[in-house]
């Protein structure tokens, strides 16, 4: 179904459904021991969608369901993800040796970082999503007897609403520097809202916070029919196995600005890594290159933002 500006999911539909299939990416990645998330493999099969969770434990391989010769697949996911959670995470630890003592995670889905990183005893981790999404996370996760490693507060509330005063009634103080993540997050965003959001966070970060983000290209000129038709052709067994998410009707038309270059406009100082670099860096094998690689993961570029 096409995305709106009020349209609702939950993690097993919709964009939600994107969340719990990266859970899925860090379960594989977990067992293969190239991060450790020893909460993905479960949070996935909590949510229920019986595709992903056979894919999470290995009852499905990318062999069996990617479409062949495809640039684009669940192939090239646990690595690509495996990189990205090591980016955040160091983002994170960096942030924490620099002083930092208030962390946000924006659009926090499955993430479990607030369980399994080692924060400061004087950390305050703040995880905005709908409240379906905390909800259900956090009742997971006591189930399995997890606890957070430092102080967790949960805000319940849809970006499309008035977060910055929920974030600020739940204890965040914009006097103090603050380190956020935006992991996953803009793809699923218009472009006017992902503009509002870095809006939003800038008049929020004192002097000396950073954002980390994984920017996405911008697809303003991107013909739309023939991306559609490119998934549904990569996507093909997917369907066959019960698994029917089109990802060209999760994201949204327009331009869409620099991450990097908006966020120097307004005060930040931003270093760029593409997922290239990022992959080899980790020792991971390139994504092969597409004919257009903003269609893919090589389009991706993951930066580093510091407020002066």
């Amino acid at each position: 179904m096409t995305r709106t500006n009020d349209d609702t999911w939950d993690l097993a539909t919709s964009v939600g459904t994107t969340a719990t299939m990266v859970a899925a990416a860090r379960a594989i990645a977990t067992d293969e021991g190239v991060i450790d998330d020893p909460f993905a493999e479960p949070l996935v099969r909590a949510v229920g969608v019986d595709f992903l969770t056979r894919w999470a434990t290995g009852e499905l391989t990318s062999a069996d369901v990617d479409a062949e010769g495809t640039t684009w697949g669940l192939a090239q996911m646990p690595a690509a993800m495996a990189a990205r959670t090591r980016y955040f995470d160091g983002f994170f630890a960096d942030a924490a040796a620099a002083g930092i003592r208030q962390a946000v995670i924006l659009a926090s889905g499955l993430d479990a970082r607030a369980y399994r990183l080692d924060w400061p005893s004087d950390m305050t981790v703040f995880e905005i999503d709908q409240p379906a999404v905390i909800d259900f996370k956090t009742t997971t996760l006591s189930g399995l007897g997890a606890e957070p490693k430092t102080e967790l507060r949960t805000v319940a509330i849809d970006l499309r609403e008035d977060w910055p005063t929920a974030l600020k009634a739940a204890g965040f103080d914009t006097t103090k520097p603050s380190a956020w993540i935006a992991e996953g997050l803009y793809g699923y965003l218009p472009p006017e809202a992902q503009d509002r959001l870095l809006d939003a966070v800038t008049s929020l970060s004192a002097s000396g916070s950073r954002l980390g983000s994984e920017a996405v290209p911008n697809t303003g000129d991107v013909d739309r029919d023939e991306a559609r038709e490119r998934m549904r052709e990569a996507t093909t067994k997917w369907r066959e196995h019960g698994f029917d998410l089109d990802f060209t009707d999760l994201t949204f038309e327009g331009e869409r600005h620099d991450v990097g270059q908006y966020l120097d406009e307004r005060g930040w100082s931003s270093v760029g890594t593409p997922m290239g670099e990022l992959l080899a860096t980790n020792g991971f094998d390139a994504i092969p290159e597409a004919d257009d690689d903003r269609q893919t993961m090589n389009g991706v570029t993951y930066f580093t933002s510091t407020r002066s």
